[in-house]
């Protein structure tokens, strides 16, 4: 095994949503940062996004989100497991999961780091949405974010581009919306209205679910990693990290990584953060046992993987007479409502859900998507659904629950024999309630927005991120990482992805992700007299 020379004064293991904020912030301060990245880049030619066959190439297994199908080099396999095994997503290299994420920059609600407080379940955030503000207006400056301020429901927002068109389903929806009276905005994506940053804008000739190839839609391969590199950042792509190496003292010493040859290295560094989400950051610390952590490193509370939650989702489809055109475009989420997103005694549930408005989808998602038949009816009925399709989702927040976990699984193995990880996962009885009223709300509102048919699109809800495994809070006893995202175990070692959520609210987790990392950055730069 050879060992590097020089020594990171930061360590950073993993270039996604929190690697790239966390690694620029701390190189804009002159702090020497490697980082190691399992997977590579992607060309823009290389996104299904750039072709006018994109439908037909996102049904192929490499376009998959999931890694199991995908099977790339990169990719390790996750085992899926339990009474309801969940959906796996995320990719592996520099951008990760945000070259295919929705784009959608939705905050959280200060309630969310309260739930304890009000609701009596979970734990409390040790830090609340004021410490988080200038991080999310930060991150969603580099990122560049097109919207309109001033949604009541929300707290504050920082710089906007204007907003994308909403299209024929927006204006729809805002119909019915009002009709119900209920709470509706102009979502905030990351699709550039205009040019930013050395950035071109949206030009509408592409679907932007998966890559854009214009770098008009926020992933930090396009955002943060160019400015961390010319301020001498060192990414390491192909470098697969097998574990966290400690001193006698207990400290982080660096990380044992495989090259693309299958070579073993040790970096050093100072300082080591992961960012491996909330899969493989649980995965790294389980695999990094030692004579001083026998369970799994920064483990001494036992709940390292523990409290995973997902986002969990139901479905509605209504059928219009009038034509859609969204699935000409990458806007194709116009409006959301968090109507239902505060904990109401009455609905028989705790906490609540976001109801997300989407277009039509193109042709083949249509006759897929829909189970259109074959046979003499076809054209028939694709004709009354494409493009005439209004899709509704209800995003709702699951909590905490220390049986829904992320382990090692030491019979299956990735390409350098490295132990894959396991998600065992089961619904609790509350997601199930709250997404009963989520896809009867989305009825009504279809109903309101008058639909000629409305149409249950999903019996068993999906799932989607994953969070919680390596929890933020005060004490030791109780969480993994403090209030700054440092573990209580090892003073020199921070984690900081969807695996430090204490909870998971009701929107998208990327967001906060990148407003942690660049708080966190913050931290480590204050605390640098401490690293020897």
């Amino acid at each position: 095994m050879s060992k590097a020379v020089d020594r990171a004064d930061v360590l950073v293991i993993g270039a996604g949503a929190a690697g790239g904020a966390l690694t620029k912030a701390l190189a804009d301060k002159g702090v020497r940062v490697v980082c190691l990245e399992q997977g590579g880049w992607r060309h823009p030619s290389d996104f299904p996004s750039s072709g006018l066959d994109y439908e037909g190439q996102m049904q192929r297994p490499k376009f998959s989100f999931s890694p199991n199908e995908r099977k790339r080099p990169e990719d390790y396999p996750v085992i899926s497991a339990g009474q309801n095994p969940p959906d796996i997503e995320m990719v592996n290299g520099v951008g990760g999961t945000t070259v295919h994420w929705n784009a959608q920059f939705l905050r959280f609600h200060p309630s969310d780091f309260r739930v304890r407080s009000l609701d009596g379940l979970a734990q409390d955030w040790p830090i609340r949405y004021a410490d988080l503000e200038p991080y999310y207006d930060a991150n969603e400056r580099e990122m560049g974010v097109s919207g309109l301020p001033g949604d009541p429901a929300n707290p504050g927002h920082g710089f906007r581009l204007p907003p994308l068109p909403i299209g024929v389903a927006g204006r729809i929806s805002a119909k019915g919306f009002n009709q119900l009276g209920w709470h509706w905005w102009v979502f905030d994506l990351g699709f550039l209205s205009r040019p930013y940053d050395g950035r071109p804008a949206c030009d509408f000739n592409a679907q932007g679910w998966y890559g854009c190839r214009a770098a008009a839609r926020a992933s930090t391969d396009v955002t943060y990693w160019p400015k961390a590199l010319r301020r001498g950042t060192i990414l390491k792509t192909r470098a697969r990290v097998r574990e966290i190496t400690l001193s006698d003292s207990g400290q982080a010493r660096g990380a044992v990584y495989y090259d693309e040859e299958g070579n073993l290295h040790e970096q050093l560094a100072r300082v080591v953060v992961i960012c491996a989400n909330g899969i493989g950051t649980p995965r790294l610390l389980l695999n990094s046992k030692s004579k001083l952590f026998h369970d799994g490193l920064a483990n001494s509370s036992g709940l390292v993987g523990r409290g995973c939650m997902l986002h969990a989702g139901r479905g509605v489809r209504g059928i219009f007479s009038e034509c859609m055109d969204g699935y000409l475009h990458s806007g194709d989420a116009p409006f959301y409502s968090q109507q239902f997103y505060e904990s109401n005694a009455k609905r028989g549930f705790a906490r609540g859900y976001t109801l997300i408005v989407g277009g039509a989808s193109g042709p083949l998602g249509t006759a897929l998507g829909t189970n259109v038949p074959w046979g003499g009816n076809h054209h028939g009925v694709m004709r009354s659904r494409f493009p005439h399709i209004i899709h509704v989702t209800a995003i709702g927040e699951d909590l905490p629950d220390e049986d829904n976990r992320v382990e090692l699984d030491f019979q299956a193995k990735d390409s350098n024999s490295v132990p894959a990880p396991r998600v065992v996962y089961s619904f609790s009885e509350n997601t199930r309630r709250m997404l009963q009223h989520g896809a009867q709300s989305a009825r009504e509102f279809l109903q309101a927005a008058g639909a000629t048919e409305i149409h249950d699109e999903e019996a068993y809800p999906w799932t989607s991120h994953f969070m919680g495994t390596a929890r933020m809070g005060n004490s030791p006893k109780t969480s993994v990482v403090n209030a700054w995202n440092q573990a209580h175990d090892v003073p020199n070692l921070f984690m900081v992805d969807g695996s430090s959520f204490v909870t998971g609210a009701a929107v998208g987790p990327t967001p906060t992700i990148g407003a942690l990392a660049l708080r966190c950055a913050d931290g480590i730069w204050r605390r640098r007299g401490e690293w020897k």
